[in-house]
């Protein structure tokens, strides 16, 4: 047998639970339909050629602002890949994805403040005023 189709020892024969996608009938994680996969991608699209016209026609003259607009853009983009591809919700793996998210992203912000040799958010920020 294929090892997505190996009989498990306590169910009957010709009961399968592994289909051979990496989960049994017991995970009951979210999977995303072709309409969430098609509206995520052109989110996506979306949230990235707005922001590239607006750094190479430089539609805002101020560069903090466009700075910011663009960590708008790219918050924006995050949320959009959370919930169309990678499926995170508050009911996800029992609400541990995102918390591990939470926890995270609390870290990085943690670091970015008080390290100085780990600022995301100046790197990003001087990146866009290289591009200016």
């Amino acid at each position: 047998m294929s090892r997505g189709h190996q009989e498990h020892p306590a169910r009957p024969m010709g009961h399968h639970d592994d289909h051979g996608h990496g989960h049994g009938h017991g995970d009951h994680a979210a999977h995303g339909t072709m309409k969430d996969y098609v509206t995520g991608f052109v989110l996506a699209v979306i949230l990235t050629a707005i922001p590239f016209w607006m750094v190479m026609n430089k539609s805002i003259s101020s560069s903090a602002t466009l700075g910011i607009v663009l960590l708008a853009f790219a918050a924006v983009q995050i949320v959009v890949h959370i919930k169309y591809f990678l499926h995170m919700n508050g009911k996800s793996e029992g609400g541990w994805n995102m918390l591990a998210m939470i926890f995270t992203i609390v870290i990085v912000v943690i670091f970015d403040v008080f390290d100085k040799d780990f600022r995301v958010f100046d790197f990003l920020f001087n990146q866009v005023m290289m591009i200016r």
